[in-house]
């Protein structure tokens, strides 16, 4: 005969507060020499921050209340039949579409720096498209070369 499972807070409590069999915390999958592992959804998030904390210090005014928002995929109102949104904006929000970015960004070097290029443009060209300015506008500095 089966046993019945208990489902109180504090047997699910206890559970969660240990890891399997009793024993001892587990360590990283990569273990304690390499580099934590890094997925596609934390370097996006990861530039997109980078770029949004880069032009909030070039425009301090403009963009002290802004939010930069990630979504995978454009959803409702923002997508039409015969275009695939990579960004859209209101007042005081920027949300960047994932999917569109990384799937549909035609990189002649698919590696991470050009990703990352990819990425920033597009929130460059959000945010000049918000400000209303040119997207070589929005930022002077970064794009000369030394």
């Amino acid at each position: 005969m089966p046993r019945a499972r208990r489902t109180s807070r504090a047997s699910a409590a206890s559970r969660r507060s240990r890891s399997r069999h009793g024993r001892d915390l587990r360590s990283s999958a990569t273990g304690p020499f390499l580099p934590p592992l890094r997925s596609r959804l934390d370097f996006f998030d990861l530039v997109v921050a980078d770029t949004a904390e880069y032009l909030r210090s070039v425009f301090p005014n403009e963009l002290a209340t802004t939010s930069f928002e990630v979504a995978p995929m454009p959803f409702g109102r923002f997508g039409s039949p015969d275009h695939v949104d990579r960004w859209a904006v209101g007042d005081d929000r920027v949300i960047l579409f994932r999917l569109p970015i990384q799937r549909m960004s035609n990189l002649h070097r698919d590696d991470e720096s050009h990703r990352r290029m990819a990425i920033e443009a597009c929130v460059f060209r959000a945010v000049a498209e918000m400000l209303g300015k040119d997207p070589w506008d929005v930022a002077p500095e970064g794009f000369t070369h030394l």
